[in-house]
């Protein structure tokens, strides 16, 4: 079965947000490298989060490669993303079931187990489910 793990990240500030020219977004979303997102202003529980996004017909953030984290490295503030932990792949997955890239994301558990962080080009927190963050979509142009 696959165990939801709540995850947030916090994106570190290093430069503009750059916009594509190749893709159409819709109101409110921004387009990159062929791909749209939506950056939430409010804050939701992490399965309501993900809820919005399915119903925008999107998935919570997944970066999948180093290209997406330029983008994605301009903000500060924290937000829920679409991984999680499969028991049954012993794995951590995204919302597609690809796997996340170690050579993406270094992963770091603290003693506790309450707790982990995920740091590369930016950082990812465990944290409840129940709290409340901001959020990012992703909507794939194929």
């Amino acid at each position: 079965s696959k165990m939801v793990i709540n995850l947030i990240f916090q994106m570190e500030k290093t430069g503009p947000i750059r916009r594509s020219d190749c893709c159409s977004c819709q109101e409110k979303w921004i387009g990159y490298q062929c791909n749209c997102y939506f950056i939430s202003n409010e804050s939701k529980t992490w399965k309501d989060s993900r809820n919005f996004c399915i119903s925008h017909n999107s998935s919570l953030l997944q970066v999948q490669n180093r290209n997406e984290l330029d983008f994605m490295n301009s903000s500060a503030q924290f937000y829920w993303i679409g991984l999680s932990f499969s028991d049954e792949h012993h794995a951590w997955l995204w919302e597609d079931n690809s796997t996340l890239s170690q050579d993406l994301v270094t992963i770091t558990r603290r003693e506790n187990g309450r707790r982990a962080i995920y740091s590369s080009f930016f950082k990812f927190y465990l944290t409840n489910c129940g709290k409340v963050n901001t959020w990012v979509c992703i909507k794939k142009n194929v």
